[in-house]
């Protein structure tokens, strides 16, 4: 009848959608607008497709309310544009613990957060110090799913993710965190840099 063929019409939709969603399945993203973000005082295009991500740590303070992560993020920004001079906070995203992932300048705009790499990569920091302890849970799936979300914005699915150590003189990620994210598929390695004994922030060019 024409209903059981509309039914299994919407079945297989609904299976098919279904799974293809879940491949690609994105974390909660907290807009710009959500979390009160200031405008850039200009915006430079990134090209696609990306090749690679940097996972990044703010080497500041945790958060594990939407609250409070948005005010993290809103200080964030005026020390990027404040004090150092950027048009717009440096990452791309930010990932807090309490789960939920944070738009910086997105996924169609170059970033400033590792060097020479901008123009070539996607910047997602985790905020907190992660030197001495792993991001909780809800963080880690955060930052795995906006990696995957990744390959439905712009990013290549033959993309490599790396430690901003990788690319450049610095702790970061935080040694816990960066041993986390060697384990994770798709880790493309060391591309330049040094080697630290000791902790040095590591101050990107816009």
């Amino acid at each position: 009848s024409i209903v059981r063929t509309m039914f299994a019409v919407a079945v297989f939709l609904l299976c098919f959608f279904g799974v293809d969603m879940a491949a690609g399945a994105c974390p909660n993203i907290v807009s710009r607008a959500q979390w009160g973000a200031r405008p850039p005082t200009s915006v430079t295009p990134i090209s696609k497709p990306v090749p690679m991500d940097f996972v990044h740590h703010t080497a500041g303070n945790p958060c594990y309310t939407q609250a409070e992560c948005s005010q993290e993020v809103r200080n964030i920004q005026s020390y990027h544009m404040n004090t150092n001079g950027w048009s717009d906070i440096g990452y791309n995203f930010l990932i807090g613990e309490d789960g939920n992932a944070y738009e910086g300048r997105g996924w169609d705009a170059r970033g400033a957060h590792a060097s020479d790499y901008n123009s070539v990569s996607i910047g997602m920091s985790v905020m907190g110090t992660f030197t001495d302890r792993l991001p909780n849970a809800a963080a880690l799936t955060a930052l795995q799913q906006l990696i995957d979300c990744g390959l439905a914005n712009g990013v290549s699915s033959s993309y490599t993710h790396h430690g901003h150590r990788d690319g450049g003189c610095t702790e970061c990620p935080g040694q816990m965190l960066y041993n986390e994210i060697i384990t994770w598929p798709n880790y493309g390695g060391f591309l330049s840099g040094c080697a630290l004994e000791e902790s040095q922030e590591f101050v990107p060019q816009q």
